[in-house]
C-alpha cells in the first residue's frame, strides 16, 4: 500500500504521468472530473477524443482510451467510462473494477509511473461511495502485486468524506 496515495484536491491540478478522467462513452466534456479535465485541458483533448470517437464510436463502460493531456500537468488523459448505478444489477461492480484495471493497463502501456484517479462513477453516475472505494482500492492493490511499473498512484477525492471513506478502506486492506 506504500505505493498508494490518498489526497484531497482537485485532480486537474495534481502533477503525474497520467490523470484518469471519469468520461462518458461519448468521450464528450460533462459535468464533475469529466468537465474540469476538458475545460483545463483544452481543445486538444477533445479533438483527440473525437478521433478516437470515429473509431469506436462509443467507449462502453468498463473500458478506457488514452489521449494526450493538453494543458494539464499530466503526459496523458486516459479516460474510463464507469457504470451508471442501477443497484447492483447490471454488473456494475465487475464493470468499475474493469474500469481501474483497463485505465492500469494503458498506463502500462504507456509506461506511466504515476497515475491519480477520481471516485469513478460516485458523482452523477450514482455509484454508492463505499462500495465504490472498496472496488477501487482492492482492484489497485491487486494489480500492483503483479506489475511493479508505478511509483504512486493516487487517489484525489475532492471532498473530506470522501478522503475518510477511501483512507478507511486503506486501513482495511493493511
Amino acid at each position: 500500500m506504500k505505493r498508494i496515495e490518498i489526497i484531497k484536491g482537485n485532480i486537474t491540478q495534481i502533477k503525474v504521468d497520467a490523470m484518469v478522467n471519469a468520461a462518458n462513452s461519448q468521450l464528450r466534456g460533462g459535468s464533475g472530473v469529466n468537465g474540469a479535465i476538458h475545460l483545463v485541458g483544452g481543445e486538444t483533448i477533445l479533438q483527440e477524443c473525437k478521433l478516437i470517437r470515429k473509431k469506436i464510436t462509443l467507449c462502453m463502460p468498463g473500458n478506457a482510451v488514452i489521449t494526450t493531456a493538453g494543458n494539464l500537468p499530466a503526459k496523458y488523459v486516459i479516460h474510463t467510462v464507469g457504470p451508471v448505478w442501477e443497484g447492483g444489477v447490471r454488473n456494475e461492480p465487475e464493470l468499475l473494477s474493469n474500469a481501474y484495471k483497463s485505465s492500469l493497463k494503458l498506463a502500462v502501456e504507456n509506461s506511466v509511473n504515476t497515475i491519480s484517479f477520481p471516485a469513478i462513477s460516485t458523482g452523477v453516475y450514482g455509484f454508492p461511495k463505499k462500495d465504490a472505494a472498496k472496488i477501487a482500492i482492492s482492484t489497485v492493490a491487486n494489480f500492483l502485486e503483479t506489475n511493479d511499473n508505478f511509483t504512486k498512484i493516487i487517489f484525489v477525492c475532492f471532498e473530506d468524506e470522501d478522503v475518510e471513506i477511501y483512507n478507511n478502506q486503506i486501513s482495511k486492506m493493511k
